[in-house]
């Protein structure tokens, strides 16, 4: 009796981990899904590059808003699959922005304003947009004009996943383009099988 009921119990705990989703993040008081490896900063552009830089990582700035179902599924799908997570955590130094929020700024140019005005600024209206930064600081330019990649949207894990290895491969600076990039990449996870469908 005990036996079948340690099997019943262990059966249950089994389908309830593959059928649940792996919820990592947590809601903050601002309704924005918290991820524990974001980076929290003073918000200044230049200085996260250099910051960045100094942990051979990349900058990669989200912008999120409350309620936002894409920027749910972005953490609940993607950044909880722990092959998402952990390349992104050992390459990119992540700063979460709020799209109608009121923290201080300092864009590349200098100058200081408040989260919602550099969205406006930098013309991200979409939620979420990630935006993929030097990994040196550019003389003169803001974050929009300095940005070697944008991300508007939460895409298929693959999608998602290749474009922050085409940036930290510097793809940009490079002649394929990320849509044949990912092709590519799709094509050697088939013939590897690996995947069935993106």
């Amino acid at each position: 009796m005990i036996t079948s009921i340690r099997n019943v119990t262990f059966a249950l705990a089994a389908f309830l981990a593959v059928a649940m989703p792996a919820v990592a993040s947590e809601l903050g008081d601002d309704g924005l899904h918290k991820e524990d490896w974001f980076a929290l900063t003073f918000r200044d552009m230049a200085d996260d590059i250099r910051a960045a830089k100094a942990d051979n990582k990349r900058l990669a700035i989200i912008f999120e808003q409350r309620g936002c179902i894409y920027c749910a599924a972005m953490h609940e799908k993607l950044l909880s699959d722990p092959e998402v997570r952990d390349y992104i955590k050992a390459n990119f130094k992540v700063v979460q922005y709020n799209m109608f929020g009121d923290e201080e700024v300092t864009d590349l140019d200098g100058e200081v304003l408040t989260e919602k005005k550099a969205a406006r600024k930098w013309g991200y209206v979409f939620t979420p947009t990630i935006v993929f930064l030097p990994d040196e600081v550019p003389a003169g330019k803001t974050v929009a004009e300095a940005a070697v990649a944008t991300m508007p949207g939460a895409f298929g894990k693959w999608t998602f996943l290749d474009m922050f290895r085409w940036v930290r491969e510097k793809g940009y600076e490079k002649d394929e383009h990320f849509q044949i990039y990912h092709a590519r990449h799709i094509k050697e996870l088939r013939a590897a099988g690996k995947l069935d469908a993106e």
